[in-house]
């Protein structure tokens, strides 16, 4: 790896999303030494699916990433929300079964990611069911607690059950 490109890779991150005139200067330059860098592609794919809102750009950025380095575990898990951002769920689930055989990947994150989808769908039992399976699979009380709030949040939408005595009574 060129220590050149990987500093000024590094730059563009330590910008990201603070500063982005900066970042997007060290992030071209980072690409300008290698095109084929697969985390220079990620972090341009994310500006343009976080910050700009252009999926469409930032999906191709996403793809040429992965065409460069499929073993990548950063790139499939911002692609993935950038697909449901989108509302490319199909292609988000083919995503997410691909990335479950990358070494390294978080399985809590690509669990809480098809809640998300199931969500959107409108299927919150679903939701709630890969929430309890992603859970399982924190390892730090950031994501714990990512998980635990969603799940609150979730069981917040779903509709209050009434019983017979309730409605007996009015």
């Amino acid at each position: 790896m060129n220590l050149t490109k990987n500093k000024y890779y590094f730059e563009a991150l330590d910008f990201y999303p603070y500063n982005l005139p900066d970042c997007l200067e060290a992030l071209n330059y980072a690409l300008s030494y290698d095109s084929e860098d697969a985390d220079a592609l990620c972090l341009m794919g994310r500006i343009h699916s976080e910050v700009l809102k252009n999926y469409e750009k930032a999906k191709e950025f996403f793809e040429e990433a992965m065409m460069f380095d499929v073993s990548n575990v950063n790139t499939p898990q911002y692609y993935i929300a950038c697909l449901i951002e989108n509302e490319d769920f199909a292609e988000a689930e083919k995503l997410i079964t691909y990335a479950l055989k990358i070494k390294g990947m978080e399985k809590s994150t690509l669990d809480f990611y098809r809640a998300m989808i199931s969500e959107r769908r409108g299927s919150l039992k679903n939701a709630l069911h890969f929430l309890k399976e992603a859970e399982k699979f924190c390892f730090t009380q950031c994501s714990l607690d990512l998980v635990q709030e969603r799940r609150k949040f979730i069981k917040a939408k779903m509709p209050m059950k009434t019983s017979k005595n309730k409605k007996e009574t009015k």
